[in-house]
């Protein structure tokens, strides 16, 4: 079964800290410590996908520039393809993350002028006929093209990441159109499940899960109680970033298949447990043999 993936390529950088807050210093050496490659939140999820064996048809805009060049050529080396790309922006967007020594990281993304603009509903349109499952990150590009699935009647996926209201003016409209809706525990207004049956009592979406980092992860389907995971741990932690994209896209991967969303989500968490043992957001996935392995073999007691 092919996805749809619409969502944002960025360049990001990751500088790796002693510890936060960082103190004032002219000069620092991080020998080895700053890394520089393609991510983003579409470039994540299409990878996960890609690497536990799923077509991938990934939607997004770059720049014109030697970024944009650079991203495409190396999305394209990783066995995606680039047919629904559109190089159209003056520059590329970029991130730089700083992250330390116990995996905490702090994020900071230049989206350049990305949110004034439109993916061509055209191709979103030829995309679509390929797929029965569309992921539609939350930035502005997408959000022309929640009706276009929603008519057409393809299952959509969103991740809104860190809320701190439930009637949250940006991405009301993501929340409203997602059957699966992810999003973080990191500035709720409430307690995770609180929230859950908050946003589903307003949105009726079909499930809900909250990331909660060290505490694990909540499901929350229809006319259900919240069920409670405990975190997973499956080597070091190095950097905490892609976590959440991690999770999100390895969750579609099982329920698409035909997996229980409890049974999903727990195979999911051993992904994104694995995946933050490196340093990038997009690197540090799982292919579904070493996952399977892990996960029945490895992971007895946390399964």
């Amino acid at each position: 079964m092919s996805i749809l993936v619409s969502g944002l390529v960025n360049i990001e950088t990751t500088l790796h800290i002693e510890s936060f807050p960082l103190e004032y210093d002219p000069v620092r050496y991080p020998f080895w410590g700053i890394n520089t490659t393609v991510s983003g939140v579409g470039v994540n999820v299409s990878l996960a996908l890609h690497t536990l064996g799923r077509d991938v048809y990934f939607c997004t805009l770059l720049g014109n520039d030697f970024f944009g060049e650079m991203a495409h050529d190396w999305i394209q080396q990783q066995g995606l393809a680039t047919e629904f790309f559109v190089q159209q922006l003056p520059q590329t967007a970029q991130s730089v993350i700083l992250y330390d020594k116990i995996g905490r990281r702090q994020i900071h993304v230049d989206l350049k002028n990305i949110q004034e603009q439109r993916y061509p509903l055209e191709l979103f349109e030829s995309a679509l006929e390929r797929v029965s499952a569309a992921v539609l990150c939350n930035i502005n590009f997408n959000r022309n093209l929640l009706e276009v699935a929603k008519r057409k009647g393809i299952s959509i996926f969103t991740d809104v990441h860190t809320i701190a209201d439930p009637d949250d003016e940006y991405n009301r409209d993501f929340m409203a159109a997602a059957d699966v809706l992810f999003l973080s525990d990191e500035k709720l207004w409430t307690t995770p499940e609180k929230a859950a049956q908050d946003l589903m009592a307003r949105y009726g979406n079909k499930m809900i899960v909250i990331g909660q980092g060290e505490r694990g992860a909540l499901l929350l389907e229809q006319h259900s109680r919240p069920v409670q995971l405990p975190a997973i741990k499956t080597r070091p932690i190095v950097s905490t970033i892609g976590a959440g994209d991690a999770l999100f896209a390895s969750f579609i991967n099982f329920y698409i298949d035909g997996f229980s969303p409890l049974e999903s989500l727990k195979r999911a968490m051993v992904f994104a447990s694995w995946k933050i043992g490196t340093a990038g957001a997009s690197q540090g996935f799982l292919n579904s043999y070493e996952l399977e392995k892990l996960y029945t073999q490895d992971m007895p007691s946390a399964i």
